[in-house]
């Protein structure tokens, strides 16, 4: 990420008057900075949003993946672009901001959310689990494709790892995928995915 505005720091409300129609933006405690995935990333994205449309149409599940949407914390200056973002049709009714911004606010309208790893990892492990515990968001993925995550979070020898981050008693309980193991989503028991169905995406 590259710090984007030369204005130094920014309400939500400013950010999304100033957010322009191309290019990926977030808003960090203020500060507006780029975020500039690669091709690779994309095609991981690509996979998983296909991978959970076919599972959303086959199990009639009110919920869809949004093109564009930033997800604001109340209390919080950030807002933070989604790679992938499963969102509850019927939840929408009570978000503030979503008839006008393309923007969640409350935990209840996400039923997962899922970050793919690039070069800020530290802030898909660090900054933004913590936003997203705090917030209360029932499930958060960390797909690390390319095995970038420090060794306290991936484990040694650093390889490919999926963290999946499930909301319970008010924190998150982990569990780390790898090579052929098969991916278990608290929220979609159904999902049928290894994860190195994920990583051959980016390669």
């Amino acid at each position: 990420m590259v710090q984007a505005s030369s204005q130094p720091y920014m309400s939500l409300q400013e950010f999304l008057a100033w957010l322009p129609e191309t290019g990926r933006y977030e808003l960090h405690d203020g500060v507006v900075v780029e975020v500039q995935p690669t091709g690779a990333h994309e095609q991981v994205v690509g996979l998983l949003n296909r991978k959970f449309n076919v599972l959303l149409e086959q199990e009639n599940l009110n919920y869809f993946i949004p093109n564009t949407v930033l997800v604001q914390p109340w209390a919080m200056r950030v807002a933070i672009s989604q790679t992938c973002l499963l969102v509850d049709t019927a939840a929408l009714a009570q978000e503030p901001l979503w008839r006008r911004e393309s923007v969640i606010t409350l935990a209840s309208s996400i039923k997962l959310l899922v970050e793919v790893v690039s070069t800020n990892w530290p802030d898909n492990y660090a900054r933004k689990f913590e936003d997203y515990e705090a917030m209360g968001i029932c499930e958060y993925w960390i797909v690390d494709y390319l095995g970038l995550g420090g060794r306290r979070y991936i484990g040694n020898p650093k390889q490919p790892t999926i963290t999946i981050c499930r909301w319970a008693n008010g924190v998150y309980e982990t569990q780390l995928f790898r090579q052929q193991d098969n991916i278990v989503s608290p929220g979609f028991p159904n999902l049928r995915l290894m994860a190195n169905e994920i990583f051959e995406a980016g390669q």
